[in-house]
């Protein structure tokens, strides 16, 4: 994603929804206004604010003409997009209304209040057509299936979900979360269920009767907002933790997280997967976009030259009076020079780590290690390396270290890997056999400089000695050269 677009609301922003249809401009609840914003505005393109008090979980109709809303007042406000003033006014709930939501037959709405009750209304007449009084505590969050036009389910802070059906008078499946119920979240096929509450996540089956199939427990404060992704593939949840999980919902693992600025209360995708956008509890609605996949349009290639071009006048010879003009060789630089122009410390280590470099001239190798111990970026760009690249490097090293050409460099390199990777021993054998190999290859070397010195020590008393015999063989000469010069001088 790209660097993202901040924008600040008028107060905390509790609901994000994306209309379902082009050009896909999104709902933002916060305070007591609705903006719309387009998928690339900074600026809201349209406003509801005929709202007295806080208004509530603005959410789009599946064809993107209508928007409802609840508010602080208890009352639910029908929108046309291409209007200002509310189509409907529903009155029943005695509390604020926390949760609206459209049924998949477009015609009717469901809702929940802090009246514990659960309403069912009719657009066109906007009167109500049942209310459920099953839930103990506030009615915060629900949703409606895409399969069956007569089914909703509501989540509540009673701990509970509860799956209702139109055509009966009671709810038809209760499930237990075991803590407050934030959201709830149906897959496209209806059959699977997810309910954030507390620090967890769960996935019920509904099919099998609300069986419980997975527990996610990876933030560590209350999960506010689950969204999928238009695949299915992907479900995001947000937290108060500041922090945006993305798990895979093949293997329920998490596959990324995004961290933002403060508590998160409110989540959505665009239908495309194009556009995440956060809503936080200080009003800053964050926004990113993917970036943009680079074409790799076929450009039609300029007509080359024909081949006799290339080769006409290649036999010529000069005759004695030509002047020859010798064509300047251009220098190309290889992949590691270019990278390290680049200061691309990290890719430029990569680049000479590779076997052909490695083991025909290892030279280069260590002359790149040198150049980056020199700009000071050697650490760096040993560190953040995973299991196979820690291998490689150790490798290396424990191989090349007792070559005496090698060694100073080496030896800080080594040096620098312990340092860095000591945290994670143990926690692979190839590479802990590896730092044992170092281990040995450094440690037969010091044996054997120790019994060079030995030696060197041994040759330096012969040396001693034989310089000391030398001297004195030298005095005896001088000695007897002049006792024999002061004889002749006697006899003359």
């Amino acid at each position: 994603f790209q660097t993202p677009v901040q924008i600040k609301e008028f107060g905390a922003v509790n609901k994000i929804d994306f209309s379902p249809v082009p050009p896909y401009n999104y709902a933002v609840t916060a305070s007591s206004r609705i903006h719309i914003y387009g998928r690339y505005s900074q600026e809201p393109i349209k406003t509801f604010s005929r709202f007295r008090d806080a208004a509530y979980c603005a959410t789009y109709r599946d064809d993107g003409r209508l928007l409802a809303a609840g508010s602080e007042d208890g009352a639910i406000r029908l929108f046309d997009i291409g209007g200002k003033a509310p189509l409907r006014q529903f009155e029943g709930h005695t509390k604020p209304v926390h949760l609206v939501g459209f049924l998949s037959d477009k015609y009717r709405i469901f809702s929940g209040g802090d009246d514990y009750s659960s309403n069912l209304w009719d657009i066109p007449s906007a009167t109500e057509i049942i209310s459920y009084s099953e839930h103990t505590d506030y009615v915060r969050c629900g949703c409606a299936s895409k399969v069956n036009a007569d089914v909703f389910i509501t989540g509540s802070y009673d701990h509970t979900v509860k799956l209702f059906d139109a055509r009966t008078k009671s709810s038809v499946m209760t499930i237990e979360h075991g803590h407050p119920v934030e959201s709830v979240l149906l897959f496209p096929s209806g059959g699977l269920l997810v309910s954030a509450g507390g620090r967890y996540v769960k996935v019920w089956d509904v099919l099998k009767g609300g069986q419980l199939l997975v527990s996610l427990k990876n933030h560590h404060k209350t999960v506010t907002c689950l969204c999928l992704n238009s695949s299915g593939q992907r479900l995001l949840s947000g937290s108060l933790d500041r922090h945006v999980k993305i798990y895979s919902t093949t293997s329920y693992k998490v596959v990324h997280s995004f961290n933002y600025a403060t508590s998160i209360l409110s989540l959505a995708l665009s239908p495309e997967d194009e556009t995440i956008v956060v809503g936080m509890t200080n009003g800053v609605l964050n926004v990113k976009h993917r970036k943009p996949e680079e074409k790799n349009e076929n450009s039609q290639k300029k007509r080359q030259p024909a081949y006799r071009t290339y080769v006409k006048g290649r036999t010529y010879m000069p005759k004695q009076e030509d002047f020859c003009v010798s064509k300047p060789v251009k220098r190309v630089l290889r992949k590691y020079d270019k990278l390290l122009r680049g200061f691309q410390s990290s890719k430029a280590l990569d680049a000479v780590l590779e076997p052909p470099i490695m083991l025909h001239t290892p030279e280069v190798t260590v002359a790149v290690m040198q150049e980056l111990h020199r700009r000071g970026t050697l650490r760096s760009a040993l560190a953040g390396r995973d299991e196979k690249q820690v291998n490689l490097l150790l490798t290396f090293v424990a191989r090349r270290v007792i070559e005496p050409r090698f060694t100073p460099v080496l030896v800080t390199v080594a040096d620098m890997i312990t340092d860095i990777y000591q945290p994670v021993v143990g926690q692979s054998a190839i590479v802990d056999k590896q730092f044992l190999k170092l281990q040995q290859a450094i440690g037969k070397e010091i044996d054997y400089q120790e019994e060079l010195l030995e030696v060197l020590g041994m040759m330096d008393t012969l040396f001693a000695t034989f310089t000391k015999k030398r001297d004195m063989s030298l005095e005896e000469n001088k000695s007897n050269g002049v006792t024999e010069i002061i004889e002749t001088n006697t006899n003359y």
